[in-house]
């Protein structure tokens, strides 16, 4: 895997003016940031040695790298999940590549079902912890070069990073939530009893991304930031069959199921 690592970072440190400074996962409800970074490059990902390819219908698979907000960034425009059947290694590769091109945070959004009574569609929930009930990704051989067998997760995401969003929230009248995010590995959505266990072990909202990449960066010592967008409702009452239409409104770029 270092090797493969080492690889894909060469290539990209090619192709770009300076290394990155943040890396950014656009999920469902920030693909519009992508128009706002002044973009250098973008790189399709079947051109990046050793990256997978998105199947997932919707997904540009793409890398870009630019300037936002004075900042050097590298987002992914598309991402990976392992319900497309990648093993974990691959899904949080990309991760481990921006790790090596010496990315500072690691910022990433994703669609998820809501279980907290209190949550509406449309909400905005900063995820201050999160629950696995995916595989772990750093099962198997450890890397001691990228990280420590037993890497510390009592603040998996920044909480310095949380102040500050919740300060700009404020400043700009911003409603937000905060909550737990509960990683599941999908790709069906959630019966009604499975959403009424999330909210009894303590979830506020459950989807099928994040929590992978956010493991390997922190198993990498890298400061996390992540938000939900509340697409549909798991609570008792609220409960109702959606379709991709339903949970995909257009200034979405997909739906939660595949986030």
């Amino acid at each position: 895997m270092l090797e493969k690592i080492n690889q894909s970072a060469a290539f990209i440190s090619e192709k770009i003016s300076s290394l990155p400074d943040v890396g950014i996962i656009l999920g469902t409800g920030l693909g519009g940031l992508a128009k706002e970074i002044e973009v250098e490059i973008s790189l399709p990902y079947n051109t990046i040695p050793n990256f997978p390819v998105s199947t997932v219908e919707g997904h540009h698979g793409r890398l870009i790298y630019g300037k936002l907000g004075g900042k050097k960034v590298l987002a992914m425009q598309g991402r990976f999940h392992y319900y497309e059947g990648y093993t974990m290694e691959q899904v949080t590769f990309p991760v481990r590549v921006m790790k090596k091109l010496g990315i500072k945070a690691l910022f990433v959004s994703n669609a998820s079902g809501g279980v907290n009574p209190d949550f509406e569609i449309g909400d905005v929930m900063i995820i201050t912890d999160h629950m696995n009930l995916m595989p772990n990704p750093l099962l198997g051989k450890n890397y001691n070069e990228l990280g420590p067998r037993f890497p510390d997760m009592s603040e998996a995401y920044d909480k310095r990073m949380i102040s500050m969003a919740e300060e700009i929230a404020r400043m700009n009248n911003i409603k937000i939530q905060k909550g737990v995010y509960t990683g599941v590995t999908g790709p069906t959505l959630e019966t009604p009893s499975e959403y009424k266990y999330f909210r009894i072990i303590g979830s506020d909202t459950v989807g099928m991304s994040t929590v992978p990449e956010v493991i390997i960066a922190r198993h990498s010592g890298i400061p996390c930031f992540a938000i939900s967008i509340i697409t549909d409702l798991g609570v008792p009452g609220k409960i109702v069959e959606v379709s991709h239409e339903e949970i995909a409104p257009n200034d979405f770029d997909n739906e939660r199921t595949y986030f």
